[in-house]
């Protein structure tokens, strides 16, 4: 069943059928929330599921400035590519935020010759620094200057996922067709599973 957020204080159910876990209380043979949250519930093999109640953190959640994102390319012009954030660090945001790739953000080397076309495209999952949180329409500015930074997961034409060939190319291992991308040098702990 889908994750329903509790509010404080909700009767779940009787303290016969599971037990208490965190986030929860028992009185009078019932057991109750004691954080608003959402309700999970674990079989253990001594008999009864225990019942908890966990912190809905992801909605408190905010890309600040230094984190790293990982994002989705929705669109890309001469200047910059606008993205969605979907994760912060590991932990998946409940709902997208907007972000822009600044032409000028996207490598540390010789800015003046990156073209956005050949950087990043529509579709690719990239990973991306948070500069500043932007403007009016929330839209946080990112960077991917870093050589850990870029492109993570980019799709070929033939929709095959493309393999990384240098820092600045991927090849589809179908077609062997090679495309340019600003290619991060990926680090396990950012790896999305």
């Amino acid at each position: 069943t889908a994750p329903s957020t509790r509010p404080l204080g909700e009767r779940l159910c009787s303290a016969e059928e599971a037990t208490a876990g965190s986030g929860t209380y028992t009185r009078h043979g019932f057991i109750f929330s004691s954080l608003a949250g959402c309700l999970e519930k674990r079989s253990e093999d001594s008999g009864l599921p225990v019942v908890s109640v966990v912190r809905d953190a992801e909605s408190q959640l905010l890309p600040n400035v230094g984190a790293v994102v990982t994002c989705k390319v929705c669109s890309i012009n001469s200047r910059f590519a606008k993205v969605h954030i979907l994760y912060v660090g590991s932990t998946p945001l409940k709902s997208a935020f907007r972000g822009t790739i600044r032409r000028e953000d996207i490598r540390a080397t010789e800015k003046d010759k990156v073209e956005v076309y050949k950087s990043f495209r529509p579709g690719d999952i990239v990973l991306a620094k948070v500069i500043s949180l932007g403007d009016a329409q929330s839209n946080y500015l990112l960077s991917t200057a870093e050589n850990e930074l870029g492109v993570v997961v980019a799709r070929s034409e033939a929709g095959v996922q493309m393999v990384p060939i240098s820092w600045c190319e991927m090849q589809c291992p179908q077609t062997h067709t090679k495309d340019f991308r600003k290619v991060a040098r990926v680090q396990p702990q950012f790896l999305q599973t």
